[in-house]
Protein backbone atom coordinates (compact mmCIF):
# COMPACT_ATOMS: atom_id res chain seq x y z
CA UNK A 1 0.00 0.00 0.00
CA UNK A 2 2.87 2.37 0.82
CA UNK A 3 4.47 1.69 -2.55
CA UNK A 4 1.23 2.62 -4.33
CA UNK A 5 0.98 5.93 -2.44
CA UNK A 6 4.62 6.74 -3.22
CA UNK A 7 4.12 5.85 -6.89
CA UNK A 8 1.00 8.00 -7.20
CA UNK A 9 2.66 10.92 -5.42
CA UNK A 10 5.76 10.64 -7.63
CA UNK A 11 3.65 10.51 -10.78
CA UNK A 12 1.67 13.58 -9.69
CA UNK A 13 4.87 15.50 -8.98
CA UNK A 14 6.31 14.51 -12.36
CA UNK A 15 3.16 15.66 -14.15
CA UNK A 16 3.29 18.96 -12.30
CA UNK A 17 6.95 19.42 -13.17
CA UNK A 18 6.23 18.61 -16.82
CA UNK A 19 3.45 21.20 -16.87
CA UNK A 20 5.80 23.85 -15.46
CA UNK A 21 8.44 23.01 -18.08
CA UNK A 22 5.85 23.18 -20.87
CA UNK A 23 4.66 26.58 -19.61
CA UNK A 24 8.23 27.86 -19.46
CA UNK A 25 8.81 26.68 -23.04
CA UNK A 26 5.75 28.59 -24.27
CA UNK A 27 6.85 31.75 -22.46
CA UNK A 28 10.38 31.36 -23.82
CA UNK A 29 9.10 30.90 -27.37
CA UNK A 30 6.93 34.02 -27.32
CA UNK A 31 9.74 36.04 -25.73
CA UNK A 32 12.09 34.86 -28.49
CA UNK A 33 9.54 35.85 -31.14
CA UNK A 34 9.24 39.30 -29.58
CA UNK A 35 13.04 39.69 -29.46
CA UNK A 36 13.15 38.95 -33.19
CA UNK A 37 10.49 41.61 -33.82
CA UNK A 38 12.44 44.10 -31.69
CA UNK A 39 15.66 43.35 -33.57
CA UNK A 40 13.86 43.76 -36.89
CA UNK A 41 12.39 47.07 -35.80
CA UNK A 42 15.80 48.24 -34.57
CA UNK A 43 17.39 47.35 -37.92
CA UNK A 44 14.78 49.44 -39.70
CA UNK A 45 15.12 52.28 -37.20
CA UNK A 46 18.90 52.39 -37.78
CA UNK A 47 18.29 52.86 -41.51
CA UNK A 48 15.55 55.43 -40.88
CA UNK A 49 17.86 57.49 -38.63
CA UNK A 50 20.74 57.29 -41.11
CA UNK A 51 22.93 55.23 -38.77
CA UNK A 52 23.03 52.50 -41.44
CA UNK A 53 22.77 52.85 -45.22
CA UNK A 54 19.54 51.91 -46.96
CA UNK A 55 19.48 48.15 -47.53
CA UNK A 56 16.45 46.70 -49.32
CA UNK A 57 17.32 43.14 -48.28
CA UNK A 58 17.54 44.13 -44.62
CA UNK A 59 14.18 45.90 -44.85
CA UNK A 60 12.58 42.92 -46.58
CA UNK A 61 13.97 40.53 -43.96
CA UNK A 62 12.81 42.75 -41.09
CA UNK A 63 9.29 43.15 -42.46
CA UNK A 64 8.99 39.45 -43.22
CA UNK A 65 10.08 38.56 -39.69
CA UNK A 66 7.60 40.99 -38.15
CA UNK A 67 4.77 39.70 -40.32
CA UNK A 68 5.53 36.01 -39.76
CA UNK A 69 5.99 36.35 -36.01
CA UNK A 70 2.90 38.46 -35.47
CA UNK A 71 0.70 36.04 -37.39
CA UNK A 72 1.77 33.23 -35.04
CA UNK A 73 2.17 35.31 -31.88
CA UNK A 74 -1.39 35.19 -30.47
CA UNK A 75 -1.28 31.40 -30.47
CA UNK A 76 1.61 31.50 -27.98
CA UNK A 77 -0.65 32.42 -25.05
CA UNK A 78 -2.46 29.28 -23.93
CA UNK A 79 -4.44 29.52 -20.71
CA UNK A 80 -2.13 28.83 -17.80
CA UNK A 81 0.95 30.49 -19.30
CA UNK A 82 0.51 33.77 -17.43
CA UNK A 83 3.17 33.11 -14.78
CA UNK A 84 6.80 34.18 -15.13
CA UNK A 85 6.22 36.53 -18.04
CA UNK A 86 5.54 40.15 -18.84
CA UNK A 87 2.17 39.24 -20.35
CA UNK A 88 -0.77 41.03 -18.78
CA UNK A 89 -3.79 39.02 -17.65
CA UNK A 90 -5.72 41.33 -19.98
CA UNK A 91 -4.54 39.13 -22.88
CA UNK A 92 -6.72 36.27 -21.69
CA UNK A 93 -9.62 38.58 -20.83
CA UNK A 94 -9.58 40.38 -24.20
CA UNK A 95 -8.25 37.70 -26.52
CA UNK A 96 -10.11 39.02 -29.58
CA UNK A 97 -8.62 42.50 -29.19
CA UNK A 98 -5.15 41.05 -28.54
CA UNK A 99 -5.40 38.98 -31.73
CA UNK A 100 -6.68 41.99 -33.66
CA UNK A 101 -3.69 44.10 -32.56
CA UNK A 102 -1.20 41.38 -33.54
CA UNK A 103 -2.97 40.88 -36.86
CA UNK A 104 -2.93 44.64 -37.53
CA UNK A 105 0.83 44.72 -37.04
CA UNK A 106 1.27 41.72 -39.36
CA UNK A 107 -1.05 43.26 -41.94
CA UNK A 108 0.74 46.61 -41.82
CA UNK A 109 4.10 44.86 -42.22
CA UNK A 110 2.70 43.00 -45.26
CA UNK A 111 1.34 46.25 -46.72
CA UNK A 112 4.68 48.03 -46.25
CA UNK A 113 6.51 45.06 -47.74
CA UNK A 114 4.22 45.14 -50.81
CA UNK A 115 5.06 48.80 -51.44
CA UNK A 116 8.67 48.40 -50.23
CA UNK A 117 10.24 51.66 -49.00
CA UNK A 118 12.93 52.84 -51.40
CA UNK A 119 14.85 55.20 -49.14
CA UNK A 120 15.46 56.18 -45.51
CA UNK A 121 12.45 58.52 -45.49
CA UNK A 122 10.18 55.67 -46.56
CA UNK A 123 11.68 53.42 -43.90
CA UNK A 124 11.13 56.15 -41.31
CA UNK A 125 7.44 56.31 -42.25
CA UNK A 126 7.21 52.51 -42.02
CA UNK A 127 8.85 52.51 -38.60
CA UNK A 128 6.32 55.08 -37.42
CA UNK A 129 3.41 52.93 -38.58
CA UNK A 130 4.80 49.75 -37.06
CA UNK A 131 5.87 51.50 -33.87
CA UNK A 132 2.37 52.83 -33.27
CA UNK A 133 1.06 49.26 -33.46
CA UNK A 134 3.72 48.01 -31.07
CA UNK A 135 3.06 50.78 -28.58
CA UNK A 136 -0.68 50.24 -28.64
CA UNK A 137 -0.34 46.57 -27.83
CA UNK A 138 2.40 46.96 -25.23
CA UNK A 139 0.45 49.66 -23.44
CA UNK A 140 -2.51 47.33 -22.98
CA UNK A 141 -1.04 43.84 -22.88
CA UNK A 142 2.45 44.06 -21.41
CA UNK A 143 3.15 44.38 -17.71
CA UNK A 144 5.51 47.14 -16.66
CA UNK A 145 8.74 45.90 -15.07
Amino acid sequence: MKFRTIAITTAALCLGFTAVLAQDAVVEKREQMMKQVAASTAAMRNIAKGDKPYDADAIKTALTTISTNMKAFPDQFPVGSEANSEASPAIWKNEADFRAKANKLASDADMILASMPTDAAGVQKAVGTLGANCGSCHETYRLKK
